[in-house]
């Protein structure tokens, strides 16, 4: 092979085919990358870095590849503040959908209103906009469909989670908790790698030159399924079902749940052979704001104990909690007891790593073209 010649990254084969794409190479990912051992990280920065930065900052940082300076995280944080309007009849749609329907469905629903009432077509423009648009829909559809009462108005120059939190408006729930949890998980769901579904699937959507709005609404589709963005939801059942947050009662409900092949929820992840950094943040985050929480020293304890007996199993690559195995026990103490809107709180900060990447594939690579429509190829088989 010549200098000049095309680098070989993949050798597909037939045993290949049918497994979910896993491990091809298909494309360059300019905002995040998920190393087994250290984890994912934002444009060269480590989730441990980051943990603690105002949101916004990572927002500028996946958007434009570089920490803002002081002056340019706020002027940022104003023109994300101008954008934040949501036109009313969006609001007054969401009423009309049916309760029954999945919080996910309303996400969909509401991204696909916010697109109709106020796209621009310019990706760019589009992605920042639904930055700043989405949590006044989250927080509506939260209200309208739980009973809480009426959307509360949006106060953006409170910042993007701080304003959320505000139109959320829980009820008995702990504001400040609440508040310092949202900032955390919002910054560490952002992004996670080019290849996980959600991300692939908005992508692969915006290649056909659909808008960033119905591009997301796809994304968000890939993210409802259980195999997807539900863990945190599983994790957190799973976590209830232990019954005890002693040691030893752990060990027996993991070894028992073994036994019979159960899930051990929480723990283990395709890439990552070390204890996921996400999750090493929300433990300690935990034991700052609800330490004595019996579901939190639960998932606390089983950190240890299900490490242990995970990795008696030679066969276990990957026994470590993962970023579910605590978050939704943390949303709960804070007063989001509903676990069925987690995935919604998922895709809230999912929306802006995705964006992003849409951005960089519609305008960046390729010099500037974009990358082409996706256009896979399969085998034809028993077709005569």
């Amino acid at each position: 092979m010549s200098e000049d010649s095309p680098k070989v990254l993949f050798e597909i084969t037939e045993n290949h085919l049918n497994t979910g794409l896993r491990g091809f190479p298909v494309g360059t990912c300019r905002t995040s990358k998920v190393d087994p051992y250290t984890g994912v990280s934002y444009v060269g920065h480590s989730i441990g870095e980051m943990a603690t930065w105002d949101p916004e900052e990572v927002v500028f940082l996946l958007h434009n590849k570089h920490r803002p300076s002081a002056d340019e995280l706020v002027a940022f944080k104003a023109d994300l503040a101008s954008r934040s309007k949501v036109d009313p009849s969006v609001i007054e749609l969401l009423k009309s959908l049916p309760p029954e329907g999945h919080p996910m469905e309303w996400l969909m629903a509401g991204l696909n209103l916010l697109g109709m009432t106020g796209k621009t077509s310019d990706f760019q423009q589009d992605a920042l906009n639904l930055i700043a648009r989405s949590p006044t829909v989250i927080a509506a559809l939260y209200r309208i469909r739980s009973g809480w009462g009426e959307p509360i108005a949006s106060q953006p120059e409170l910042g993007l989670v701080e304003n959320f939190v505000h139109m959320l408006g829980v009820p008995g729930g702990d504001e400040v908790a609440l508040t310092k949890l949202l900032r955390t998980f919002y910054i560490l769901h952002m992004d996670h790698g080019g290849g996980n579904l959600s991300t692939f699937v908005g992508k692969a959507v915006a290649s056909g030159l659909a808008d960033m709005y119905a591009s997301m609404g796809a994304a968000m589709a890939g993210l409802y399924g259980a195999r997807h963005g539900k863990a945190n939801q599983d994790c957190l059942n799973f976590i209830k079902s232990v019954g005890s947050s002693d040691p030893e009662e752990i060990e027996r409900f993991i070894r028992a749940s073994l036994a019979r092949h159960d899930l051990i929820y929480g723990f283990g992840h395709a890439v990552l052979r070390a204890e996921d950094p996400r999750a090493t943040v929300q433990y300690a985050l935990g034991e700052e704001i609800c330490p004595d929480d019996e579901l939190f020293r639960t998932a606390a304890n089983m950190r240890e104990v299900a490490v242990r007996v995970l990795k008696e199993n030679p066969k276990v690559h990957s026994p470590y909690p993962n970023v579910d195995a605590v978050s939704g026990t943390l949303l709960n103490a804070a007063g989001l007891t509903d676990s069925d809107y987690y995935t919604v709180l998922f895709g809230w900060s999912r929306i802006v790593g995705i964006a992003a990447q849409i951005v960089d594939e519609r305008l960046h690579l390729r010099d500037g073209k974009g990358v082409a429509i996706y256009r896979c190829s399969y085998k034809a088989e028993n077709q005569g």
